[in-house]
């Protein structure tokens, strides 16, 4: 059982007058992003990555809202979209088009829907993790510079159930296959540009550092077999510490980009750019979810297993998703409450008519309560390091419009950037059209 404590970066997350305020104003469940902190997110990313031949890029998929692309593009990070409405959500956000090197990159597992009209007509360049990717790409019309997304058969998530390198992920192309898909490519006139992996954080700094230094050494060894490479992407992730809500020290991750670099550059020959696309990093600190406690309910121990305390709350799985999908930990506080408070075991659960409706779960789908001070209906309860793959990741499941989105500015204000979907916004697509 995990002792909650109110420790955070986040401006909000223990000043209740402020979060009492916004919930008057907005209802609850909301989101509060933390302007402040997700610059200090962005600077630490910048101080990685300044030195020459080194750029990073947003795995914008950890947060597409406008107002953070603002931010990240302000401070000169690319973007790596994957889907056509990413992309055209970064080009609204002011991200430029058509630029070489290109500012965005798409990267998927399969074109669908409208990925290959905006990838045409907006002159993105494609990350290609797939041999059929290439064959759409030439029936498509596209003869631009193209990236191979590869597989180098290790790596792993924040959690094992995120398989990013290995057999049994889909992501990219096996290395063996690299050099055919590259014929394949050259075939259909399109130059491989970039080559591109993502083996994932895993849970430690460590793990990453070993990581990419193992990806850096095996890209060395195959660039001589790509003589039109200009970039290679060790791909995403800096972990996240969700538990302690601490921050690693990124030193050796910025001295061992600068040597990649060196080692990439004289195994071509040439100037190669390094990349890296982290997404939860920027982000995951920057937001909070904000929700009420609606009622506290007990079961009783009986042969089936021990009783519970449930703090019923009015957010779920609709609006947080990774604690039902994966088994993730999210740090839990009710804000305003003293430390030296008595605390007790509470299962924190959510409105849906949903078993995996409980933030407090263990990977193995187990309940594990955490230990709090005693809930009340009426308390405000916080869901701490929420700001990658939180509102990303929400649905309209239950018919439950998604819950509104509030920035705290650095100059204190606070405003809305996307306010509560109403029944009318989810009915709007519906249609009786004859085809």
């Amino acid at each position: 059982m995990s002792l909650e404590l109110p420790t955070n970066n986040h401006t909000a997350a223990n000043d209740l007058p402020l979060l009492r305020d916004l919930a008057s104003k907005v209802g609850t469940p909301f989101w509060v992003y933390d302007a402040a902190q997700l610059r200090r997110q962005i600077d630490a990313v910048r101080e990685l990555t300044d030195a020459p031949g080194l750029q990073a890029r947003f795995a914008m998929k950890a947060c597409p809202a406008t107002r953070v692309l603002q931010e990240i593009r302000n401070a000169g990070i690319w973007i790596d979209a994957v889907s056509g409405n990413e992309a055209l959500r970064a080009i609204r956000a002011g991200f430029d088009t058509g630029s070489q090197p290109p500012i965005i990159l798409y990267t998927a597992d399969v074109f669908r829907d409208n990925g290959l009209k905006v990838l045409l007509e907006n002159s993105l360049m494609p990350n290609v993790g797939s041999p059929g990717m290439v064959r759409d790409l030439a029936s498509s019309g596209y003869n631009g510079p193209i990236a191979l997304r590869i597989n180098p058969g290790f790596g792993h998530g924040h959690v094992n159930a995120c398989d990013t390198g290995g057999p049994s992920s889909k992501h990219g192309i096996w290395f063996t296959h690299a050099a055919e898909a590259a014929r394949e490519a050259e075939k259909a006139g399109l130059r491989v540009a970039m080559l591109h992996s993502h083996v994932g954080s895993g849970p430690k700094i460590d793990e990453l550092l070993e990581n990419l230094d193992q990806l850096a050494r095996e890209f060395a060894e195959i660039l001589p077999d790509f003589p039109d490479v200009d970039a290679v992407s060790l791909g995403g992730g800096i972990p996240h510490d969700y538990r302690a809500g601490t921050d690693f020290d990124l030193a050796p991750l910025g001295r061992l980009l600068k040597l990649s670099r060196e080692r990439l550059c004289n195994a071509a020959g040439r100037e190669i750019r390094v990349e890296i696309e982290p997404g939860r990093f920027f982000v995951a600190s920057t937001a909070i979810l904000v929700t009420s406690i609606t009622d506290v309910k007990f079961t009783e121990t009986n042969t089936k297993g021990p009783g519970a305390k449930f703090a019923m709350v009015d957010a779920g799985f609709v609006d947080l998703l990774r604690p039902a999908m994966y088994g993730s930990f999210h740090r839990i506080t009710l804000p305003g409450r003293s430390i030296d408070e008595p605390r007790e075991p509470v299962v924190v659960a959510g409105p849906l008519c949903e078993s995996g409706d409980v933030f407090t779960r263990d990977s193995s789908e187990l309940l594990a309560p955490r230990s709090l001070p005693k809930p009340n209906p009426g308390d405000l309860l916080v869901l701490h390091d929420a700001g990658a793959y939180g509102y990303a990741m929400s649905s309209n499941y239950n018919s439950i419009g998604r819950a509104p989105q509030v920035m705290l500015e650095t100059d204190g204000a606070a405003r809305l950037i996307s306010r509560r979907e109403t029944v009318d916004d989810l009915l709007r697509i519906e249609t009786d059209e004859k085809l």
